[in-house]
């Protein structure tokens, strides 16, 4: 196993493979933190097995087919691809990013993200603490998540001020309807 020490504050690709890729998400804390997103690569079209045999395809042309490449016949008939394909499912996203203070210029790099988690140590009650600490509140990691476009907002990271969670979700829901609370063993469907 190797590690690899980061200091870069532009995000970096520091994994690729044919199915994801890992990017970082530089956050700002008190001291140097990153933040990553995970992302689906888009996979090949959904071979629609009667449809191809229907034509009596050759094996040899199904791996084209997913590529999206049209058919055409002995007798020079064309076979749209999306007669013999369906779409693949939309590639998958998720972005985590755990002690920053309120950080908007990131919500490019998590555009359109499946699911984000975002710290949210405050509610705006305790705003004033952000700053210095380097957290933010459950509002502004809503404003993070509707700037973004992201699907699903999950929360943590909370302050043991506060004796009920509700706060948090209730206060990120004023600006970013789907927010959810983690919680210990909590799992969400993406």
């Amino acid at each position: 196993m190797y590690f690899h020490e980061l200091s870069s504050d532009q995000p970096e690709l520091i994994y690729e493979d044919d199915k994801v890729s890992v990017e970082t998400i530089p956050l700002e804390h008190r001291i140097y933190v990153n933040g990553y997103l995970f992302k689906e690569k888009k996979e090949d079209r959904k071979l629609l097995i009667k449809e191809v045999e229907k034509y009596d395809i050759d094996v040899s042309y199904y791996n084209s087919i997913k590529k999206g490449k049209d058919i055409l016949l002995e007798d020079g008939t064309r076979i749209p691809n999306r007669q013999l394909t369906a779409p693949p499912p939309l590639p998958k996203s998720y972005a985590f990013c755990s002690d920053t203070v309120y950080k908007p210029d990131i919500t490019e790099q998590l555009k359109g993200a499946t699911a984000l988690y975002h710290e949210s140590t405050f509610q705006e009650d305790n705003r004033d603490l952000c700053e210095p600490t380097k957290h933010s509140t459950a509002k502004q990691a809503a404003m993070i998540a509707k700037e973004a476009e992201a699907e699903q907002l999950i929360l943590g990271h909370y302050s043991s001020r506060y004796k009920s969670l509700e706060g948090f979700k209730t206060e990120a829901q004023t600006v970013f309807e789907n927010s959810h609370l983690s919680e210990d063993g909590k799992v969400f469907e993406i």
